[in-house]
C-alpha cells in the first residue's frame, strides 16, 4: 500500500472515520496500531515479524538499561539491541552485497568460490525504522530520556503508519510523548494536513512521475554515448525527480499525521538553494542528516579531536550514510563525494575566514550554483546502475562524444527545463521563510485555485502508482 494509490485513499478514509468516533484513548491507540500493521502488512505480511522483534527487543532492552546501574550490564543490554537491529538490517539489506564482494575477493585470490544464492528480499522501510528504534535505546543509554512505561505507546512509536516506511526518522522525544494524551485534529490542522497531502501527492504523481521520471530513465538506461544536452537534461530530471519523490512522501506523511492530530518535523527545507554543502545537509533529508550527526559523527569524536580526525570523521559518516542508502559501491561513492565536498568546504572556510564578500548576494548566488552543480554530479552515482553508466554520463556532460546521437525530444527537454527553473526559483524564495508563511500571505481565492488545480492534475495523472524511490532504501 503506497500513498499514491486508490487502496491507500480508501484505507485512510476508513481509518479517519474510525478515528473520529467517540472512543476512549486506549481503544483509539489500539486501532491506530492495528491500522499501522495492516498498512505495513499490505506489502508483505511476514515482515511484520521484524517489526515485532524490533519493538520487543528495544522496549525491554531500554527498560533493562534504565534500571541497571552496573556499566557492564548496561552495555550488554545495549549490545543486545544493537545486535538485533543491525543484525536484521545487515542480513536483509547487505547480505547479498557482502556475498558478491566476497566472491570477487576470492576470485582475485585465485579461488573459484560461488556462494549459494539466497534471494534475499529487502523488507520495506527497514533502514528507517531500524534507525528510529536505535535512537530510542541509545538515548536511554545516554540518559537523555527515560524509557517508555507504556508498551503500546512504544509500539506506536515504531509503527506509526504515516512515516513508517520512508520517514521522517523520528526521535523518541518528538513522537513518543504525543501518544500519551488524546489527539484530535482541529479544523485548521485538518485543512492544513489535507493541503499538505495534496501538495505531497502532486509532487510525487505529477512532477516526479509524470514529467521527470521518463527523461531520467531514458538517459540513465541508455547504452550509448549521449549529447551534453541530453545528459544534462537526464541528470537535472533525476535531481528534480528524487526531490519531488522523497519530499512528496514526507510532505504527505506530515499531512496525514496532522489530519490525525500528530506533528511530524519538516524533512526538507529548500535544499537546492543551499549555499555550501553543510548548508545542503541542513536542508536535505534533515531527519537522516541530524541522526548521522548526533549518533555517528559526534560519537566518533566530531570536531573535538583535531583537524585530521575531524576530516576522517566527516568521511566515515558520509561513506556510511551513502551505504545506508543502498548496498552498492555507487552509493558509497556518492557518500564519499559528499564527504569530500564537506571536507574541502571546511578547509576553505578555515583558510579564508569570514570576509565581507561572502555576505553579498552575488557571492551567495554563485556559491549556490556551484553547490547545486556538484550535488548533481554526485547524483549521477546515486542513480547510475554501475560505474560504467556513471562514467559514460559524466563524460557526456563534459563534452559531446564523436558518435553521440540525439536521445531526447523537445517535449522531453522543455518540461524538465521549466520544472527545474521553477523549483530553483521556489527554493530560493523559500530559503529564509516557510510554506506556511507564504500561504498566510496569499489570497484565499488564489489558494483555492491552486489547490483545485493540483487536485485535478493528480487525478488526471493517476494510474501508474509507482513506488516511492526511497522505499528501496
Amino acid at each position: 500500500m503506497i500513498f499514491n494509490s486508490i487502496t491507500f485513499v480508501a484505507f485512510f478514509a476508513l481509518f479517519l472515520a474510525l478515528w473520529s468516533l467517540p472512543l476512549g484513548w486506549t481503544v483509539k491507540r489500539l486501532v491506530l496500531l492495528l491500522a499501522s500493521y495492516i498498512f505495513y502488512a499490505s506489502w508483505s505480511p511476514p515482515f511484520v515479524v521484524l517489526l515485532w522483534i524490533s519493538t520487543f527487543v528495544d522496549y525491554y532492552a531500554a527498560r533493562w538499561i534504565a534500571s541497571e546501574e552496573r556499566p557492564s550490564r548496561r552495555r550488554i543490554a545495549l549490545i543486545i539491541s544493537l545486535t538485533a537491529n543491525l543484525g536484521m538490517l545487515g542480513f536483509f539489506k547487505y547480505g547479498g552485497f557482502l556475498e558478491s564482494n566476497f566472491e570477487q575477493l576470492a576470485a582475485l585470490a585465485g579461488v573459484a568460490y560461488h556462494a549459494p544464492k539466497w534471494n534475499i528480499v529487502l523488507p520495506l522501510g527497514i533502514s528507517f525504522y531500524t534507525f528510529q528504534t536505535l535512537s530510542y535505546t541509545l538515548d536511554v543509554y545516554q540518559r537523555r530520556i527515560a524509557p517508555s512505561r507504556s508498551f503500546l505507546n512504544f509500539a506506536l512509536f515504531v509503527t506509526f503508519f504515516p512515516h513508517l516506511v520512508a520517514g521522517p526518522i523520528m526521535r523518541p522525544k518528538d513522537l513518543l510523548s504525543q501518544f500519551a494524551t488524546p489527539k484530535q485534529a482541529s479544523r485548521p490542522m485538518l485543512l492544513w494536513g489535507l493541503a499538505l497531502m495534496t501538495v505531497g501527492l502532486f509532487e510525487k504523481i505529477v512532477l516526479a512521475d509524470a514529467f521527470l521520471s521518463g527523461p531520467a530513465d531514458q538517459v540513465f538506461k541508455a547504452k550509448d554515448a549521449l549529447l551534453p544536452l541530453d545528459a544534462w537534461t537526464g541528470v537535472l530530471a533525476f535531481a528534480g525527480q528524487i526531490f519531488f519523490d522523497f519530499s512528496g512522501y514526507t510532505t504527505t506523511a506530515i499531512g496525514a499525521a496532522l489530519v490525525l492530530g500528530f506533528s511530524l518535523p519538516q524533512n526538507f527545507n529548500a535544499p537546492y538553494a543551499a549555499v555550501g554543502f553543510s548548508d545542503f545537509w541542513r536542508r536535505w533529508h534533515i531527519s537522516l542528516s541530524t541522526w548521522l550527526r548526533d549518533y555517528l559523527y559526534i560519537s566518533l569524536g566530531g570536531n573535538r579531536k583535531g583537524r585530521l580526525r575531524t576530516y576522517a570523521n566527516l568521511m566515515i559518516t558520509m561513506l556510511l550514510g551513502g551505504l545506508w542508502h543502498g548496498a552498492s559501491w555507487t552509493f558509497v561513492v556518492w557518500g564519499g563525494l559528499h564527504g569530500l565536498y564537506l571536507a574541502v568546504e571546511r578547509m576553505l572556510t578555515e583558510a579564508l575566514g569570514p570576509r565581507p564578500v561572502f555576505r553579498t548576494r552575488a557571492f551567495r548566488l554563485a556559491a549556490g550554483a556551484v553547490t547545486f552543480l556538484l550535488v548533481c554530479v554526485a547524483w549521477v552515482f546515486f542513480r547510475a546502475a554501475d560505474f560504467e553508466t556513471a562514467a559514460r554520463i559524466l563524460a557526456s556532460m563534459a563534452a559531446a562524444p564523436a558518435k553521440a546521437k540525439p536521445l531526447l525530444y523537445l517535449n522531453d527537454i522543455l518540461p524538465v527545463a521549466a520544472i527545474m527553473t521553477a523549483l530553483m526559483i521556489g527554493h530560493w524564495r523559500l530559503r529564509a521563510t516557510s510554506l506556511e508563511a507564504v500561504v498566510a500571505r496569499t489570497p484565499a481565492l488564489a489558494l483555492a485555485v491552486a489547490w483545485s488545480l493540483m487536485g485535478f492534475l493528480i487525478l488526471a495523472s493517476q494510474g501508474s502508482e509507482n513506488a516511492f524511490i526511497y522505499f528501496q532504501f
